[in-house]
């Protein structure tokens, strides 16, 4: 049985194949341009295989309400060309198998859970920080979703002393992805977090936001283990800080047994939404 996986991010989409044991047997990518030409891109693709079911992680905003009318459309994205674009039923007219949706983050923490770092907990929360910040959590095998998906990169934190950044969110300016994704660090010092490395600061003041959501997130929905992904994540240093300064944060408040295997790094590395997408294929 082959179960087809779409990544489907602002900036590219990753298509794979792949068996219920999260296997990847073909893959692919290509950039994300207008709706017709990506899905062109993607019917070209699944073509060649026979999949009896496909699942798509999306990126954002997406209605997640069944019982809406616009269910697995794109909503109001900065990316003009998809703003409401019914992105669940234009892939349903292309291939008639059953088609399960979620947000990008929820389906990369279910990559996770069943095939990475969240194996063995009974849950866990995935965070990605990158151009944006976003998380999903994943209880019992089942994706949490509410009225509508998570859109936890947008709490309110405490703002660090040394830091006179004002926050480059577009609808809240300093929340945590005005404070603390790629952008934000990007626009405070004037240059990539790649060439920042070596500045100590930078990244205690980073890990000094990340740690209060991570806090608050644990308090809100008590997670077994919270993975911290993304492009920001590659400075690796960040892991240890962002322990460290949790600890410092939650005060004993909640006995954490071992923190280095509460807050972990993914070990699918930059597969995981596309096997997550494998994955909401195989659990439905």
């Amino acid at each position: 049985m082959l179960i087809g996986g779409i990544e489907a991010g602002g900036t590219k989409f990753v298509c794979a194949v792949g068996d219920s044991s999260g296997n990847i047997l073909e893959k692919t990518s290509f950039p994300t341009e207008g709706p017709k030409e990506t899905l062109q891109e993607v019917k070209r693709f699944f073509s060649n295989h026979e999949i009896t079911s496909l699942g798509v992680g999306s990126f954002g905003p997406i209605d997640l309400d069944k019982e809406s009318e616009t269910f697995g459309t794109i909503l109001n994205t900065p990316k003009t060309k998809w703003k409401q674009f019914d992105l669940l039923n234009e892939l349903k007219k292309a291939f008639q198998i059953p088609i399960f949706i979620d947000t990008d983050v929820s389906v990369a923490c279910l990559g996770e859970y069943k095939y990475g770092a969240g194996r063995g907990v009974k849950s866990c929360l995935y965070i990605t920080v990158g151009t944006g910040i976003g998380a999903g959590l994943v209880q019992e095998g089942e994706i949490f979703r509410g009225r509508n998906h998570s859109e936890m990169g947008h709490v309110f934190i405490q703002q660090h002393r040394e830091d006179p950044y004002p926050g480059n969110c577009p609808s809240h300016k300093n929340c945590l992805e005005g404070l603390a994704a790629g952008p934000a660090i990007e626009h405070r010092y004037g240059a990539k977090g790649i060439a920042l490395s070596g500045n100590d600061k930078v990244w205690e003041i980073e890990a000094f936001y990340l740690a209060q959501a991570i806090m608050n997130y644990t308090l809100v929905l008590s997670p077994e283990r919270i993975i911290i992904g993304g492009g920001v994540m590659k400075q690796e240093k960040l892991y240890d800080l962002i322990r460290e300064e949790f600890m410092k944060l939650m005060n004993g408040y909640l006995m954490i047994e071992n923190i280095e295997q509460f807050i972990v790094a993914p070990a699918l590395k930059d597969e995981q939404g596309v096997k997550g997408a494998i994955a909401l294929g195989v659990n439905r």
